[in-house]
Formats: C-alpha cells, sequence, structure tokens
C-alpha cells in the first residue's frame, strides 16, 4: 500500500509524571491525562472484577498478557502495512494471521493515510494515539484496530467508540478538520472478522458521551 499524504503536521507526545500520575504533553500544551486513562477511571469494573474472581488471579493475568503480546504485534505489523514499511519485529503467526485479515478486508476501501499512530492532543483535556487518520471510503475517518478473544457484539465495545471520538474531536480541535466518520477494524484469535462504522449522527452522540466521561474524571480527580 502507498497511500501516504503527509497533509498534517502531526506532533509527538512527551510522557511526563504529575503527582506520581501519568500525563501526556503536546508541545506548547500542559500534560494531560490519556483517553484510555480516562476511560478505565470511569468504568464500571465490576464485570472485570468477576471475570478475574472466576479464573483466577494468577490465570486472568497469564491470559491478559499473551493477548497483550499477540496484540502489540499485530499493530506493529498493521503500522508497518498502513506506511509502506517492512516490518521487521518479533514474528509471531497468530498476530500475523489477524493482520493478514485485518489487511485483507481494510486495503481496498482506504484511499489515504495522513497517519499511523498518530498523536492528537485536545488541549487542555486529554490526549491519545489512533492508529490510523485518513480517507476510508470515501470519508475522513479516524481508523483504529482492535483484537480480540473472540467476537464481539456492538453494545458490548462502548468505549471503543468514545475512544474513536475523542480522537476525531482533538483532530477537529487542532487542524480545524470535520472528522465525523470512525471505523473499528476488529479481528478475533480465530480470524472472524468484525468491522463497525459509525457515521455523523451516531459519531455526534459518542462525542456527547465522551465528553461526559471527561467530565466525570476530572471531578474525580
Amino acid at each position: 500500500m502507498s497511500l501516504i499524504t503527509e497533509k498534517y503536521k502531526y506532533e509527538r507526545l512527551q510522557r511526563v509524571e504529575v503527582d506520581g500520575k501519568r500525563r501526556y504533553a503536546a508541545p506548547g500544551h500542559p500534560p494531560v491525562a490519556s483517553v484510555t486513562t480516562i476511560l478505565s477511571g470511569t468504568k464500571d469494573m465490576s464485570h472485570l472484577i468477576a471475570w478475574k474472581k472466576r479464573v483466577g488471579e494468577k490465570k486472568a493475568q497469564e491470559i491478559v498478557t499473551e493477548a497483550a503480546n499477540v496484540g502489540t504485534v499485530m499493530h506493529e505489523m498493521l503500522e508497518a502495512w498502513s506506511l509502506n514499511e517492512e516490518y521487521t519485529g518479533k514474528n509471531l503467526l497468530q498476530a500475523k494471521m489477524m493482520a493478514e485479515t485485518v489487511i485483507k478486508n481494510v486495503e481496498p476501501d482506504i484511499e489515504e493515510v495522513w497517519g499511523s499512530e498518530v498523536n492528537l492532543c485536545y488541549p487542555g483535556l486529554y490526549a491519545g494515539t489512533t492508529d490510523l487518520v485518513g480517507i476510508y471510503k470515501g470519508r475522513p475517518t479516524i481508523m483504529d484496530f482492535k483484537q480480540t478473544n473472540r467476537p464481539k457484539k456492538r453494545e458490548w465495545i462502548d468505549d471503543y467508540f468514545m475512544q474513536a471520538a475523542a480522537y476525531g474531536m482533538a483532530h477537529n480541535e487542532i487542524f480545524e478538520t470535520k472528522i465525523e466518520h470512525s471505523a473499528i477494524f476488529m479481528c478475533s484469535r480465530d480470524c472472524d472478522w468484525q468491522l463497525w462504522e459509525v457515521g455523523p449522527q451516531e459519531f455526534k452522540q459518542w462525542e456527547e458521551k465522551w465528553a461526559k466521561r471527561v467530565e466525570e474524571f476530572y471531578n474525580l480527580s
């Protein structure tokens, strides 16, 4: 794939410690919490706690660690692909099969890549990194790659939609764009493919839900 279009100048975020808490700062802006920190800090964790009790702390940690390793390699492979670069990192067969499944399904519809692993900051509120920004199916879109142990239902992934909305809001704020579409590209360990798309009306709803989570986070801080 050779669709790289350097349309915007994306700045790198700096990781800093503020009162013992990890924060991120874009050049010229104060440190802020990450999107994932805000989501995890305002999320109902009862289901996760119950799962850990059911399988045991040790087994739960093994599952989480192994899934994270596969997910990291899959993301690295997809990043290299999106930048039209050769992948030279760890070669896990599971991750390779998953990455190939994603590429097969999304490559025909990605027309431009503005950036991969794009650092974004909404000044004074939050920062984060989206997997891909560009033109997908003819529209400016925030795109994120997700791996899962098994296929998910749409109602289980609200945080993914809020995450994408957060990145879109930050991009629109900094670069004066009008991104109002997102796409979640999800692949399971068995290479089951799932595509979750969000259009303008729903995107606005996720923006509003995200704004409430941000407010809740800072009220709790």
